[in-house]
């Protein structure tokens, strides 16, 4: 196969993985599931684990070849060696899952070399399916989205950011004509940005690849973009995948969020 029949069916197979997953998670949905934490802020429920070996039986039995990260799994060094890496987020906002918040998301990034190509994002609640192919264009339920145009100039811009964060007041420095709306799921609100409902999102958090990889591509498919708080771009595949921050705007207010660069944000 060429690179682009390649490429082609992984996305078809991941399509296919995250709306199996999709329907594994759904059943325990606004339910009362048992919730576990692995950390401060960080629950894991029973429906995690179970998209987990989903997305793991179908990816990686179809790929024996690439590796693997996911949020749910055990980290393995044999990753670093793959030239190909499936990055998965069984369920991509946890806690809005948990609260009965149709803000969650399933999650898929192909790693190809340190750069993610392929990105595939579905809510099985709310049934948006986004997908995206290095250099095809970024898609929702099969129909083409792009980011808004909204400029420096506007009189309104809109910036999605995390409930936790704006709580905190971290998102207070934006001021009119900036208006900033909860929203969950990192990789929710990334592709919310790619299809023109938000200008902007951004986080000072903790993030990790699978919350930006498959996100990131349907966001620069989209016409937008996607950096760390201070501007610098992601590479993936890296020994430790954590980081801190995220910045996904249109293009177009990048350079003006950026700018803002408040204390609070890493490298402020």
């Amino acid at each position: 196969m060429t690179i682009s029949e390649d490429r082609a069916a992984d996305l078809e197979l991941a399509i296919r993985a995250v709306r199996e997953a999709g329907r594994v998670v759904m059943p325990a949905f606004r339910t009362d599931a048992e919730v576990r934490y692995k950390g401060p802020e960080q629950p894991v429920t029973d429906a995690d684990l179970a998209a987990d070996r989903v997305l793991h039986d179908l990816l990686l039995g179809e790929r024996p070849d690439y590796g693997w990260l996911s949020e749910e799994t055990r980290d393995s060094p044999a990753r670093l060696g793959k030239r190909r890496l499936w990055v998965v987020d069984p369920i991509d906002g946890t806690n809005s899952f948990i609260q009965g918040r149709a803000e969650f998301a399933v999650c898929i990034g192909l790693v190809e070399e340190g750069r993610a190509v392929l990105g595939v994002v579905f809510n099985p609640a709310t049934g948006e399916l986004y997908h995206a192919l290095e250099g095809g264009g970024a898609f929702l339920n099969g129909a083409p989205v792009h980011v808004s145009t909204t400029d420096e100039a506007a009189d309104a811009r809109t910036i999605f950011a995390s409930r936790w964060e704006m709580g905190r007041g971290e998102l207070a420095h934006f001021a009119a004509p900036w208006k900033v709306l909860p929203m969950g799921s990192t990789a929710y609100k990334m592709v919310k940005v790619a299809d023109g409902t938000a200008d902007v999102f951004i986080s000072a958090g903790p993030k990790a690849e699978w919350d930006v990889a498959g996100a990131a591509v349907i966001v620069a498919e989209a016409g937008g973009r996607v950096t760390g708080p201070i501007g610098e771009p992601f590479r993936y595949n890296q020994p430790d995948p954590a980081w801190r921050g995220v910045v996904v705007s249109n293009g177009l207010l990048h350079a003006a969020v950026l700018a803002t660069n408040p204390s609070h944000l890493p490298g402020g």
